[in-house]
């Protein structure tokens, strides 16, 4: 994974975990993981994000069970192909994603109608 980072909010009420799987699984259904680019390996991501390797395994078999990867001995964790037809989004994940950028603009200093304007200016 060459691509964008992962990062965890050690802060966030999300457990980590969660910020892992919700952080990859945006990626992959944006396009911004292709179908076939390899992940680190469990040690190697816990080692970037200094977690345990449980919590990224964790992360990487709710990723798995929701079909948006495939791990394969001797092949590594790689981005499976996205699903065909009609996609409902994810009102976990799209909670969770609110959630982690509400917490990171009042880290900056900004209030709800800071929050709201930004929102609203990103959706146009």
């Amino acid at each position: 994974m060459t691509g964008p980072a992962v990062r965890v909010d050690t802060t966030s009420q999300v457990p980590p975990y969660e910020q892992i799987r919700a952080q990859l699984a945006a990626l992959i259904r944006t396009g911004r993981l292709v179908e076939g680019e390899r992940l680190p390996t469990v040690r190697q991501l816990a080692a970037d994000l200094g977690l345990a390797p449980g919590t990224v395994a964790r992360a990487y078999r709710e990723l798995e069970a929701g079909e948006l990867i495939r791990t394969r001995r001797g092949a590594g964790t790689r981005v499976a192909a996205l699903p065909t037809g009609p996609r409902t989004h994810d009102a976990d994940q799209l909670t969770t994603l609110a959630r982690d950028f509400t917490s990171a603009a009042r880290a900056l200093g900004a209030d709800t109608e800071d929050i709201l304007t930004a929102v609203r200016e990103a959706m146009a």
